[in-house]
């Protein structure tokens, strides 16, 4: 039996809910077929992260089937779903949280336009707004890597760093996405594939023209930092109870 805190039970249980939902929208959104593909999240205040085991039908899913796991990649022993399997990319996760503590959740798909990228090693250009606001610049490959140790999360990881986007796609496999949290990295993994398609359309019309660097950089700046957000008047007087 798991020894936790009761604090950090509660934040195993709330990560488990949210990574067996949002394998969900994988299926949504059209980025998986079968079993492929798999969603982690980092469990905050401890050094764990939940992941899907492998093998299973999404549709048969749950908070208590998903797997515990240490930053080693090992399975939690007398843990919910532990007698299974993890997912096959389960090393790669956990070298992403080990070597980049940011991370708060790690994406795999099989999408297929962002995989088409992938099968020619080719960077995705950022040539339209919606991919300069997400990604901040060309969505990078990484290096052919083979699935079973963490070859594919040392790739991700010296792709990413000091890089803006969220993004990578390894090389002859497909994209990974990396957010601050499980959630985010379901957006990222939802932008890219959306972008990968834009971009190749655009490509059979003729040469995407570039944007120029200060204008992607202006418009990452924006969507990363105000968008969203409420004018600095609003918030006060939401917040103002005499208003």
């Amino acid at each position: 039996m798991s020894t936790f805190s009761p604090e950090i039970e509660v934040a195993i249980a709330r990560v488990r809910a949210d990574v067996a939902r949002l394998h969900g929208e994988l299926v949504r959104y059209g980025l998986v077929v079968w079993t492929g593909g798999n969603v982690s999240g980092r469990v905050p205040g401890a050094d764990l992260f939940v992941i899907k085991p492998s093998g299973v039908s999404y549709d048969d899913l749950a908070p208590e089937n998903m797997i515990l796991c240490d930053l080693d990649g090992s399975v939690i022993p007398g843990t919910p779903g532990a007698e299974r399997s993890p997912s096959s990319d389960t090393a790669a996760h956990a070298y992403v949280y080990r070597h980049m503590p940011e991370v708060g959740g790690v994406v795999h798909t099989h999408s297929t336009y962002a995989v088409a990228w992938a099968a020619r090693n080719e960077p995705i250009p950022c040539v339209i707004t919606a991919m300069a606001d997400e990604f901040g610049d060309a969505i990078p490959v990484g290096p052919f890597a083979i699935i079973g140790d963490d070859s594919i999360g040392r790739g991700i990881v010296e792709t990413l760093t000091g890089h803006r986007s969220r993004a990578v796609l390894m090389a002859n496999h497909g994209p990974f996405t990396i957010g601050s949290n499980a959630k985010d990295a379901v957006k990222a993994a939802v932008m890219v594939e959306d972008v990968a398609r834009t971009v190749h359309i655009s490509r059979q019309l003729g040469e995407p023209v570039p944007m120029p660097q200060s204008a992607i950089d202006s418009l990452f700046d924006r969507y990363q930092n105000v968008y969203g957000q409420a004018p600095q008047g609003a918030l006060a007087s939401s917040q103002d109870p005499g208003r």
